[in-house]
């Protein structure tokens, strides 16, 4: 793991590069996750640098005293610019939280020059069950037990899946994955897509539930240079259910802007 410091933390992100020409994507996890959750996107990497990196108190990242909501995208955006300055990318993908976490980047920050931007399982609102977030404050294992029902995280994983993403939700602990949810609850730019100036892709698994698809043909509706597609046989998390199909309509995308 690499790491940068900014505003008086340090923020810590995995590279993968082997030597392609592309532009550097830098990866951003959702609520509870890590950088381990591109873990299968690490294959990009034969054509352009891959960076994946833990938001503040994730993964390997120090934390920070944030209140959920916009303090806290706040904060993740800065983990992220301090990640772009560091590796020189010009294109964000970010899941769930992190989606909302890229455009976030996009409206507020003027002083970065994005060439694309990837928004996976996520939306232009994403309010959270007022039961999923009781459960997340009062009893977190019954909330587990929720994301990951029936084409919710998954659609139709096998065992070793479904416990490397409980251990990952356990790693980032109770208190941060509340943290995570309550901010995307609090999330809302419906109103300001038509200012996303950065081509983007909308990819979603076609059975996600949490963020379904007619989010994703919401956001190319609305944003001006937009298209979107879906992951078959996927849930919400389809980069680590279906890697393949995610990994090949990202590098489709990513080709086609490389050649505007």
């Amino acid at each position: 793991m690499e790491t940068v410091t900014h505003h008086g933390r340090t923020t810590a992100y995995r590279r993968h590069d082997r030597g392609g020409g592309g532009e550097p994507v830098v990866l951003i996890h959702g609520s509870g996750g890590s950088h381990g959750v591109w873990k299968s996107q690490a294959r990009l990497a034969d054509e352009r640098p891959v960076i994946a990196l833990d938001l503040s108190g994730h993964g390997e990242s120090e934390d920070v005293d944030a209140a959920p909501g916009y303090e806290t995208l706040s904060a993740y955006v800065d983990d992220v610019l301090a990640v772009l300055r560091a590796t020189d990318a010009r294109v964000l993908c970010g899941n769930s939280l992190g989606g909302a976490v890229a455009l976030t980047l996009v409206f507020e920050r003027d002083d970065v020059d994005l060439s694309g931007l990837i928004l996976a399982g996520t939306g232009a609102k994403l309010a959270v069950l007022d039961d999923l977030l009781r459960w997340l404050r009062t009893d977190f294992e019954r909330a587990i037990e929720f994301l990951h029902g029936p084409d919710r995280l998954f659609h139709d994983p096998d065992d070793r899946l479904v416990a490397v993403s409980r251990e990952s939700l356990h790693e980032a602990g109770q208190a941060v994955t509340y943290r995570d949810f309550r901010t995307c609850h609090e999330f809302d730019v419906r109103g300001e897509l038509d200012g996303v100036d950065v081509p983007t892709l909308a990819l979603v698994g076609e059975h996600d539930a949490l963020t379904p698809p007619w989010y994703h043909e919401t956001l190319a509706a609305s944003i001006p240079d937009a298209e979107w597609t879906t992951v078959p046989d996927a849930a919400h998390l389809a980069m680590l259910e279906r890697p393949a199909a995610f990994n090949e309509a990202v590098t489709a995308f990513l080709d086609r802007i490389a050649t505007h």
